[in-house]
């Protein structure tokens, strides 16, 4: 699975999305180690909304896969203000890590759905509420910003022993050649 890029049109309109702070970022695994508590799991159910009252977010969820060259849909520009799953992974809640993303902005709309993420800190809750009416409550571990480049796959995809949540949306300066930003943010969190 490689990195996405979430937005395609020009922005010039709309001011630069927070960025992650430095002591934000997290370990090069913030969910593997040891822990005295172990976060409860759940079983599989789709996520249907996002809340993350630190940044104002409240979002409906729409499940996503891969596009044939095996990179991550996202969500369609015209539903820019959804967030969406990649429903091939696991669900929020599950053993594993759970990725969901969003815009964050389009030339239509300006500021969407995930627009803010990266003014999350430490300990920031995320909920996330699931098909079979059980909510999936998550505790940031950190915020970092990567290059569209070198993006980390392993860090976001990989295996997890404990119910993880991986947040992505892009970020850092936008590329007007490219019509699209040239970073990634992604919030890594662990299930509480």
């Amino acid at each position: 699975m490689s990195g996405v890029g979430l937005v395609r049109a020009s922005v010039k309109e709309t001011p630069p999305p927070p960025q992650p702070a430095v002591e934000a970022a997290p370990d090069p695994e913030p969910t593997s180690a040891p822990s005295a508590v172990v976060p409860k799991h759940l079983p599989r159910s789709a996520p249907t909304d996002i809340t993350i009252s630190p940044i104002g977010v409240r979002a409906k969820i729409m499940n996503l896969g891969v596009n044939a060259d095996k990179t991550l849909q996202v969500p369609p520009l015209n539903k820019a203000t959804l967030a969406g799953w990649y429903s091939l992974g696991p669900s929020p809640g599950e053993i594993g890590n759970a990725v969901i993303v969003g815009h964050v902005s389009t030339a239509e709309l300006g500021p969407t759905v995930f627009f803010k993420l990266g003014s999350l800190r430490k300990k920031d809750v995320i909920t996330i509420k699931r098909k079979d009416g059980t909510n999936a409550q998550f505790r940031v571990d950190g915020v970092k910003a990567y290059p569209k480049k070198t993006f980390p796959t392993d860090l976001v995809y990989g295996p997890n022993s404990r119910p993880g949540l991986r947040l992505v949306t892009c970020g850092g300066k936008f590329d007007e050649k490219a019509h699209s930003y040239v970073d990634n943010v992604v919030v890594f969190a662990t299930g509480i």
